[in-house]
């Protein structure tokens, strides 16, 4: 399906999706539900491996647009808070790893998106931020739920009563990105990392991926009672029989993710 602001390329289950929304990627309605829509069309694709999430040009996703704010009053606000937040909960519950590579800035709804994604990868230019403070308004699509889970509590609430922008190096040093390398190479490393994952077995990530999110909501004992179902749904697979023989065969598994 043709979409004005956002495309894909599927290169061997390894999936770029790109934000494409002149000069810097700002999330208006029509981009939100766009990503939505490209989202839930990839999770019907049994080809669909590993996404990657990336913008064009000189940003990742520079925050919202502007432009629709002043219009909102609180029903409204509610609703477009409401599209944001299904916007990354689709990337968040999408069934395949989902990594994102960060060139330039990442703020306010942009930094939400990462924050959804599983793993990010941001170049030294990359910038990150919740700056809606400074509007009068506070981040709407998931920034006050998922940075404490990811930086921890006092470290997000510095960023969301500031409104603070820090760099990647300070990103990764609080745990918002797992990899920073040097300009221009973000989409490239990113690749590096979908190629290991997809040399592992695809039902095994998956299953990883369900127990990793449904246990961050609930307590240590409930979160091993998803990990105890998650791992013996693994044993019936034809992927634990193939690695378990190669492991012993000493050569590599050819996983067909059943």
């Amino acid at each position: 399906m043709s979409r004005e602001f956002v495309s894909y390329l599927n290169d061997g289950g390894i999936v770029v999706v790109t934000v494409d929304r002149p000069p810097v990627n700002a999330l208006n309605s029509q981009l939100i539900k766009e990503i939505i829509e490209t989202f839930e069309e990839l999770e019907s694709n049994g080809n669909v491996a590993v996404v990657i999430l990336t913008g064009a040009g000189k940003a990742f996703i520079a925050g919202a647009d502007i432009k629709e704010i002043p219009f909102l009053n609180s029903e409204e606000g509610q609703k477009f808070s409401a599209l944001g937040q299904e916007m990354t909960n689709r990337i968040d519950d999408f069934p395949r790893p989902v990594l994102c590579a960060i060139e330039g800035l990442a703020l306010g709804g942009g930094c939400e998106v990462a924050l959804a994604c599983d793993i990010r990868v941001a170049s030294e230019n990359a910038r990150f931020g919740q700056p809606e403070v400074n509007l009068g308004v506070i981040p709407g699509a998931g920034g006050t739920q998922r940075l404490p889970r990811l930086v921890g509590r006092g470290r997000a609430k510095f960023l969301l009563y500031t409104g603070d922008t820090i760099d990647a190096l300070e990103a990764y040093r609080i745990g918002l990105v797992e990899k920073v390398v040097s300009p221009g190479n973000a989409l490239n490393e990113a690749k590096k990392i979908a190629k290991k994952i997809m040399e592992k077995g695809p039902v095994a990530i998956a299953l990883t991926k369900k127990a990793v999110n449904e246990g961050m909501n609930l307590s240590l004992k409930e979160g091993l009672e998803i990990e105890k179902g998650c791992f013996g749904r693994a044993c019936e697979t034809e992927d634990k029989n193939e690695g378990v023989r190669a492991f012993l065969e000493k050569r590599v598994p050819i996983y067909k993710g059943k």
